[in-house]
């Protein structure tokens, strides 16, 4: 019995097409978020001057607001994460569970 469910669920084209957007869309803000974070740690290591050079006459250094901008992007890229997997990914995963529990393979979202 749970192995039909399991592979109507393998079947079900909105777990196919589920499984590689999901992917995709994750691995594409993974290596944003890796670029960002490296990139802010290469610039610290390798680039000790820009990172402790003031802005303006002031006395703040580039190194705070680029690190204000790493926080923040990783909050933005979570957000973006959070706000797809709550429509697309959540439609989909729903049209799956239906498809399971139906039996049948051609309801789509």
């Amino acid at each position: 019995m749970e192995d039909d469910i399991v592979q109507r669920v393998k079947a079900d084209p909105n777990y196919q097409k589920l499984v590689k957007t999901r992917s995709r869309y994750g691995w594409m803000l993974t290596w944003a978020v890796m670029i960002v974070y490296y990139g802010f740690t290469l610039l610290n290591a390798f680039d000790k001057q820009f990172m402790a050079s003031k802005i303006g006459a002031g006395v703040m250094s580039w190194g705070v607001p680029l690190g204000l901008f790493v926080i923040l992007f990783t909050i933005a890229v979570t957000g973006i994460y959070v706000r797809r997997a709550n429509s697309e990914f959540d439609a989909l995963t729903d049209a799956i569970q239906r498809n399971a529990a139906s039996g049948k393979e051609k309801v789509r979202a």
